[in-house]
């Protein structure tokens, strides 16, 4: 069974699956926009997630100072401003080229705080991509793009503050306070498109809204906390060139977003980078690892004084 090491396999395999849980559960959500549109997915989202992670993560009052509260609370701020945003450029945009944009976010952090080659190729494997994406579809948006790269930052703000917050608390209750404090945000949207329901549409917009909140928000949040806890914020950063695959899939099939031959291209180069990220770093360890066995077995040699008296 792979070990959930946040520098190892079982760490990115970890965050490939959250990215996967993310954008399925976008793709779930989006197929409501007619009826409560990108702030009312968005409100429904952190209330199941609130609920959720609550229920799980249990956090004690007495341990809540206000000196560990504060990451956690930012988090939530910044929760409600990458969603409202990428679900507003979703709408516009679509899926796939939405998340591509906000990839840039993670992206720059990749680029910025990269000390090793490597991590810079993989990085620049994952722009070109991202270039293919994006200028291959025509007639995009401008208000979509500027709704995408707003996300982007936000992204790029939520990686630097899940680390914060996953350092002050322990466990999942760092997610648990951001999402509660984002439900909070969005409360009064989410009453705002309840009231204006029919009646026959309020079961399906609760089920469709549980759904995206549970694989959208609590789920991936938690993991994203769990695995920064140990990976280095710059390889999470170019793991997160996921996404625009991911993205790309389920609005494919849950969506019906055909893809065109450059975005097929574009995709293979962001999955090449993720490739080269991880496998570079597994066998670096791997061989670091192998090398400390070797030095530990290895008999120490004896003193000369020793070895000269005898």
């Amino acid at each position: 069974m792979t070990r959930m090491n946040g520098d190892g396999i079982g760490g990115a395999a970890a965050v490939v699956g959250g990215a996967a849980s993310v954008q399925v559960g976008a793709a779930i959500g989006a197929t409501i926009f007619p009826l409560v549109g990108p702030a009312g997915v968005v409100a429904l989202r952190q209330a199941v997630a609130a609920v959720a992670l609550l229920a799980v993560a249990r956090p004690r009052r007495r341990d809540l100072t206000w000196s560990v509260l504060r990451p956690a609370m930012l988090l939530g701020g910044v929760l409600v401003v990458m969603n409202l945003a990428l679900y507003a450029a979703v709408e516009r945009i679509g899926l796939g080229p939405a998340v591509t944009i906000e990839f840039l976010g993670p992206l720059a952090l990749a680029i910025l705080g990269s000390r090793r080659r490597i991590d810079l190729v993989a990085a620049v494997l994952a722009a070109a991509g991202v270039v293919l994406l994006t200028g291959t579809v025509p007639g995009i948006d401008p208000f979509g793009i500027a709704f995408a790269l707003a996300a982007a930052a936000a992204w790029a703000a939520y990686i630097l503050l899940s680390q914060r917050a996953g350092r002050s608390l322990p466990g999942v209750q760092a997610t648990a306070v951001a999402t509660t404090v984002a439900a909070i945000l969005t409360a009064p949207l989410l009453v705002v498109v309840l009231l204006g329901l029919e009646p026959g549409a309020i079961a399906l917009v609760l089920g469709v809204g549980a759904i995206a909140g549970l694989l959208s928000s609590a789920i991936p949040y938690s993991i994203d906390l769990m695995v920064l806890r140990r990976m280095p914020r710059q390889r999470f950063a170019v793991l997160q060139s996921v996404h625009p695959t991911a993205a790309a899939l389920a609005g494919l099939v849950v969506l019906g977003e055909a893809l065109a031959a450059w975005q097929l291209v574009g995709l293979a180069l962001v999955t090449a980078a993720n490739v080269l990220a991880v496998g570079f770093r597994s066998r670096t360890r791997a061989r670091a690892r192998a090398r400390a066995g070797a030095g530990a077995r290895r008999p120490e040699a004896p003193p000369r004084a020793a070895a000269a008296a005898s």
